[in-house]
């Protein structure tokens, strides 16, 4: 199962004028490939209230659903993939459990900010490589250091698996970014944000679109 191109984060910390379920709904509307569940708060039957609904928008849409840090949660809800931090679950132990657990083809991505992370993360049996920040972020309180397009490219080379690039991602940046060899883009505040998250996420497919043609 190949990872979508176009990766939509959703998020209730940077702002609260839409849920998850909403963000989800508006970008799987405006042509998400993926949308993945970020919620750092909460106890875990919270989370998974609010994931139980977004995985039934996904669901109905087509759309792959990945789940940030908590891989119970994305067996749990049936997820298409699982996403760790540097400070998460192992990408070798959360394998190891995916693969004992019976009918799971949960894809693991890793997020990665040096090219020796991303090589480790791939041969440590991640599907994907989620690399950045590419350029300067908001959505951290302490991000780590931008790496550019040239510290994504040198990743891109590094590694046979897909990368999705993060970080200050643009629709106007989208051609660059993907010159470098990278499968696609993840975009937290360039949707979420936006008035209309539905017609900011069109404007990122269509650049997609635009520059894989």
């Amino acid at each position: 199962m190949p990872i979508g191109r176009l990766h939509i984060l959703t998020d209730i910390h940077l702002q609260q004028q839409f849920s998850h379920v909403e963000l989800a709904r508006l970008a799987c509307a405006g042509g998400a490939d993926v949308i993945q569940f970020r919620q750092k708060e909460g106890t875990i039957p919270e989370r998974l209230a609010m994931l139980l609904d977004v995985a039934a928008v996904c669901k109905a849409s087509g759309v792959q659903l990945i789940v940030d840090d908590h891989l119970d949660l994305a067996l749990a809800v049936g997820a298409d993939g699982f996403h760790v931090g540097q400070d998460d679950l192992p990408v070798e132990t959360a394998r190891a459990i995916i693969e004992h657990h019976d009918g799971s083809t949960c894809l693991i991505g890793a997020t990665c900010t040096t090219t020796e992370q991303a090589r480790h993360a791939a041969s440590a049996g991640a599907d994907y490589i989620g690399f950045g920040p590419v350029f300067p972020t908001t959505s951290k309180a302490n991000p780590a250091s931008v790496k550019g397009l040239a510290g994504l490219a040198e990743a891109c080379a590094a590694v046979s698996i897909p990368v999705i690039a993060i970080g200050g991602i643009t629709v106007e940046r989208i051609r660059p970014v993907l010159e470098t060899g990278a499968h696609g883009v993840a975009v937290m505040s360039g949707v979420v944000m936006a008035q209309d998250p539905r017609n900011a996420t069109e404007q990122f497919k269509k650049a997609i679109d635009q520059a894989v043609t």
